[in-house]
């Protein structure tokens, strides 16, 4: 019986020193030398501060501005971007009524921001979050739709702001997986700049 113990004890140390430390510090080290900006969150910077990460959306009304989608985590814990605490997506169904309305303030808010008619088609990523709740891109139809309002209120050329929208669009993964993409933190940091040149 006691050797039977010792051996599990053994068998257990051994294991949670394989699992617990070695395996998290090798694959720890692996992602610092082959993908150090990754590992540390993606984070972007301006002028020396963290403005924000390439993989968490954040949320703004504000017209000068392209609008990143719907945030279930933000209508959970409040809009301000240091809430953004925890990921997660609504979880409300199809036949929710507070989805209903949500979903449909949302496209009244969209469509009249942008000057569209009433019964103009708006993107689904501009209505419904994510699954993570924190999704920093939208679609280039969400983004051209927005265009002019941006240009307008930024007093820029709307082809200027077209070409920023297409450089900030990311392409399908080796051209095949997931669909075209605009990440909007690095689009609106795109729109500043231009500001801040001119």
């Amino acid at each position: 019986m006691v050797r039977q113990l010792r051996a599990a004890l053994v068998a257990f140390v051994l294991l949670t020193v394989i699992t617990g430390v070695l395996y998290p510090l090798l694959i720890t080290g692996v992602g610092q030398v082959l993908f150090p900006v990754q590992a540390n969150g993606s984070l972007v910077e301006r002028d020396g501060s963290v403005v924000g990460s390439s993989l968490i959306g954040q949320t703004t009304d504000d017209a000068s501005y392209f609008w990143w989608r719907p945030s279930a985590v933000n209508a959970m814990v409040g809009s301000m971007p240091d809430a953004l605490i925890a990921s997660g997506g609504s979880n409300a169904g199809w036949t929710n009524a507070s989805l209903a309305d949500s979903v449909q303030q949302r496209a009244d808010a969209f469509r009249q921001a942008n000057n569209l008619p009433a019964e103009a088609d708006v993107p689904e990523d501009m209505l419904f979050a994510s699954a993570s709740g924190l999704d920093p891109h939208i679609s280039p139809e969400a983004a051209a739709l927005q265009i002019d309002r941006v240009a307008n209120v930024r007093g820029i050329s709307r082809e200027l702001v077209e070409s920023l929208v297409l450089q900030n669009t990311e392409r399908p993964q080796f051209g095949i997986l997931g669909q075209p993409r605009v990440n909007v933190l690095l689009l609106n940091l795109a729109l500043d700049e231009l500001d801040q040149s001119q």
